[in-house]
């Protein structure tokens, strides 16, 4: 199991993801526009993500935070290394806020810059990579202001609403990250 510290910043706090947050979770995936930007196209029951919450919290590839607000430590979104390859020191870095209404407060930022400095300094990775889609201009922009560099286009991944849509790949390199 991974070690996953509280990690804070100015405007949130990170920790870790428990059963807990699950009925929190759960409410999120019922916000349209916070699934569109994630490409969630499955329904789940409470069930399934509190048997996900539990599954995720002794997990040894991956460390998914749960995105808090200041000091109140309710869940408003998860920030995750997953796919983590300790041979080669990589990962995939996903993140979703679970509503509109804490878009553009600046916790998508935060929380990113706070897990890619623990992916280099505390899991000691050296390339954290992204897919972000190319209907997001919001997000890709947070992405280059927190170092992540584009290396690529998969073209037509998502069908969402009858129209395909391409995922942008982006990456940021321990060096990268260390210049900032």
């Amino acid at each position: 199991m991974i070690e996953k510290p509280i990690l804070k910043g100015d405007q949130v706090t990170l920790r870790s993801i428990t059963k807990e947050d699950a009925p929190q979770m759960f409410a999120a995936l019922s916000d349209e526009e916070s699934m569109k930007l994630t490409g969630t196209q499955a329904t789940y029951t409470l069930e399934q993500v509190e048997a996900f919450c539990e599954k995720i919290s002794t997990a040894d590839d991956r460390a998914d935070y749960a995105i808090t607000i200041n000091d109140d430590l309710t869940y408003v979104g998860e920030v995750v290394l997953n796919n983590i390859d300790w041979d080669n020191r990589n990962a995939s870095f996903r993140i979703a806020l679970g509503n509109q209404k804490h878009f553009g407060k600046g916790y998508g930022s935060e929380a990113t810059k706070l897990i890619v400095a623990y992916g280099f300094e505390n899991l000691k990775l050296h390339r954290i990579e992204l897919e972000v889609y190319d209907f997001n201009p919001r997000a890709q922009h947070v992405y280059e202001k927190a170092g992540f560099v584009r290396e690529g286009l998969r073209r037509d991944v998502l069908l969402w609403e009858g129209q395909y849509q391409s995922a942008i790949v982006m990456s940021i390199l321990v060096h990268e990250y260390q210049a900032l």
